[in-house]
């Protein structure tokens, strides 16, 4: 798999992320998903990241969309839902600097 592939896949991986219906409304973190999702992508295009890396890192952003969209499921997210998401997206975030800088 060469690089350019990978880039294609978190290029499609992200586009899926931005795209999605805001439900119940969470434009800060639609927001900071998308600038993860970026991260990642200038990580793989500049070197930072390997392949491995960054398809972790992916993997990671897919579970954050798919814990926002449970969260959205019943049309409501509660306080506590978005203090889980926040937690999950700086875990995220965390993931991210440390694969860049390790």
């Amino acid at each position: 798999m060469n690089k350019s592939i990978l880039l294609a896949a978190i290029a499609g991986a992200l586009a899926f992320v931005a795209t999605a219906p805001a439900l119940a409304g969470t434009p800060r973190l639609d927001h900071r998903e998308a600038h993860q999702g970026n991260r990642i992508y200038n990580g793989v295009a500049n070197g930072e990241l390997t392949r491995p890396e960054a398809r972790r890192l992916t993997a990671g952003q897919v579970h954050l969309r798919r814990a926002e969209s449970r969260a959205k499921s019943d049309g409501v997210v509660t306080g506590r839902e978005r203090a889980h998401l926040q937690h999950e997206a700086n875990q995220q975030s965390r993931r991210i600097y440390r694969q860049k800088h390790d």
